[in-house]
């Protein structure tokens, strides 16, 4: 179990590579062998429960419900769902959740808005779960927010960055402040981060001069008001700034901009379109050789530890942010990695895989040290919690923050890194981490063309 104790920030990764009692008594326990992980069946929806071995004559098990895009077939909601798993393994394997079992109980948002909400009705109404956990798209947590607030079950959201839910839980927080965001950090954190390391680390690595590009999602606008509040006080040259359209897949007049403009580096905020401008950078369409400038920032694609394999090498030198990492030395992150790696052949999780795991395992220390799974009296306690888990320290900012509820950044210490794609002496792509310092696994390389 991780250690806990008590105290006084949503893209797209292509698949390709890319508790209120009900009074219903719908439950059912999916078992294994002992400790084993839960079994799947498939009747309109994904059902997967932990499994104990328990007394039927026992208390009920405690009920996770998951909400994750596509588990069987995407890259992020498999991770969601797998992440989960883990933790409820872990925990079945040490006495379940206060004496109780574990069941876990999946629901396939198909990153639909709609969809999302008529699972979340199944979860909370039909399998009266405890807690729901999961949520990727802030398109579909924003169509079940009002849900969260009428059924008053808590959700732990592990995907989702918009602060759209946060302000709700700040305007109306009687009714919304059962919604906590366990991680990523929220997308106007995911903004403060991009300006602290370039602050940290832009003269260091010689990006002196960048060119500021963004997808044209909703989930990019937070971040770009930040870099609009931080960039003029920095010492640093703006030599461009775009919003790109959406539907962008060709950047080679973008780069010609950027190359014009003499910009060190495209520091750019990408999840959709990363594919499209992680090749334009390095295979360039009309030139011989790659780009005339570095290239990192936030880019999704290029989080999933599969990916230098998936792209034949064409990310080396790339900088991206994470929240956590395989090349981590954190002792929480490493035993999260080799519980997952080995619950599923070797196969390392992406960044949901982290959160869903600590929203699990945050929940489950939570209901330990108050001995109830109320959703009610439970808000209080993880007002008051910090937890160490794989992704870092999950503390919430407070009822009075312009964000209540959502995972705190720590500017002076961050848990989330930034990574860069190396070759080891074997030939392999390494996501090695260059911040912070604190963390750092090993030092930049600049591209050998510049």
């Amino acid at each position: 179990m991780t250690e806990r104790n008590r105290r006084s920030g949503e893209p797209k990764l292509p698949s390709s590579v890319d508790g209120r009692p009900s009074g219903l008594d719908r439950r059912t326990l999916l078992k294994t062998g002992a400790g084993g992980v839960a079994g799947v069946s498939f009747a309109g929806c994904l059902e997967m429960a932990g499994m104990s071995g328990g007394n039927s004559d026992g208390p009920e098990p405690v009920k996770i419900g998951v909400l994750a895009p596509n588990p069987k077939r995407d890259t992020i909601g498999q991770s969601i769902v797998r992440g989960a798993e883990v933790a409820v393994t872990e925990l079945q394997d040490n006495g379940g959740i206060d004496g109780r079992d574990v069941e876990l109980v999946v629901g396939d948002t198909n990153e639909s808005p709609l969809e999302g909400r008529r699972e979340y009705q199944r979860l909370t109404l039909e399998e009266d779960v405890d807690v729901t956990v999961g949520v990727f798209a802030s398109e579909v947590l924003m169509n079940i927010i009002d849900d969260i607030a009428k059924q008053e079950t808590l959700h732990l959201t592990s995907g989702a960055a918009t602060t759209a839910a946060s302000e709700l839980v700040k305007n109306q927080y009687e009714d919304y402040k059962y919604h906590f965001r366990v991680g990523p950090n929220n997308d106007y954190d995911l903004g403060r981060m991009q300006m602290d390391f370039l602050n940290d680390m832009a003269s260091d690595i010689g990006w002196n001069s960048i060119a500021v590009l963004a997808e044209d999602y909703d989930w990019t606008e937070k971040p770009w008001e930040v870099y609009q509040e931080r960039l003029p006080e920095m010492d640093i040259d703006v030599a461009m700034e775009r919003r790109y359209p959406a539907a962008t897949d060709d950047f080679s007049e973008i780069y010609s901009e950027v190359a014009d403009a003499e910009a060190d580096a495209a520091f750019i905020t990408t999840a959709h379109t990363g594919n499209s401008a992680l090749s334009d950078w390095s295979n360039p369409r009309d030139r011989s050789e790659p780009q005339p400038f570095a290239f990192g920032g936030i880019h999704v694609p290029m989080q999933l530890p599969s990916y230098y394999e998936l792209v034949d090498g064409a990310c080396e030198y790339g900088v991206m942010q994470n929240s956590a990492s395989k090349q981590s030395t954190r002792s929480e992150t490493q035993a999260f990695i080799e519980l997952y790696e080995n619950q599923y052949d070797g196969e390392s999780p992406v960044y949901t895989g982290y959160h869903a795991y600590d929203a699990v395992t945050l929940f489950a220390n939570a209901v330990e040290e108050s001995g109830t799974v109320d959703s009610t009296e439970l808000v209080p306690v993880l007002e008051e919690f910090s937890f160490t888990g794989a992704a870092g320290t999950i503390e919430f900012y407070g009822s009075d923050h312009d964000f209540p509820h959502d995972l705190r950044y720590n500017a002076s210490d961050p848990d989330p890194v930034y990574l860069q794609w190396q070759e080891d002496d074997d030939g392999n792509g390494v996501q090695e981490i260059i911040w912070p310092e604190a963390q750092a696994t090993a030092d930049y390389i600049a591209p050998p063309w510049l």
